[in-house]
């Protein structure tokens, strides 16, 4: 598979987006609780995992993954996987988090993992760029623009709609490149 670099300037079209991004209200937002148990395989975007693993995700969602074939990214294994070196060996949490992590990792079914290819990283590397620019993102943030934007067109290229309680952001990829699909959740206050 070959990039075309001309086509995807024709299609994501970055020098006339200038204006700043503005988050749509909710109702013109798709939810997990508002869509079917039964439908479609969805790509989990990695607030699905942290927000389960704390405790934080609401039944809606619960009973949603436990129904529909979740797909899952490298691009998410990868921000799992990034614990193993961040987070502190000396530090008394670090050991009970990291066996958790573990655990959901190794429960990921192989053939339920998929990574990006080298056009989506292409294309993700302009689209998580005009995320940067128009989402008016605080400098430091960059790589989590092009991780999520890696994350929305993985989901796009395979039909999948990305789950995720990261509104912000996903509305404006939604918003940047209407034909992908977003089902938003809010954490629940513990």
């Amino acid at each position: 598979m070959s990039f075309d670099l001309d086509a995807t300037l024709r299609w994501l079209k970055p020098t006339r987006k200038t204006r700043p991004l503005r988050r749509r209200s909710d109702e013109k937002l798709d939810w997990v609780g508002t869509v079917p148990l039964v439908g479609a395989p969805v790509l989990l975007d990695t607030t699905v995992y942290v927000d389960v693993l704390q405790g934080r995700s609401p039944e809606s969602l619960d009973a949603f993954v436990s129904v529909r074939t979740c797909n899952h990214s490298s691009v998410c294994l990868s921000e799992l996987m990034h614990a193993f070196g961040r987070l502190k060996p000396d530090d008394p949490r670090t050991g009970k988090a990291l066996k958790t992590i573990g655990e959901t990792v190794r429960d990921i079914p192989a053939h339920r993992l998929v990574a990006p290819d080298a056009v989506t990283w292409a294309e993700a590397g302009v689209l998580g760029g005009l995320l940067f620019r128009l989402g008016c993102h605080a400098a430091g943030v960059e790589r989590k623009c092009l991780n999520d934007a890696l994350i929305y067109l993985q989901g796009r290229r395979n039909g999948w709609p990305v789950v995720t309680a990261n509104i912000g952001d996903f509305d404006f990829l939604n918003q940047l490149v209407p034909d992908g699909r977003v089902l938003f959740y809010r954490r629940v206050k513990n």
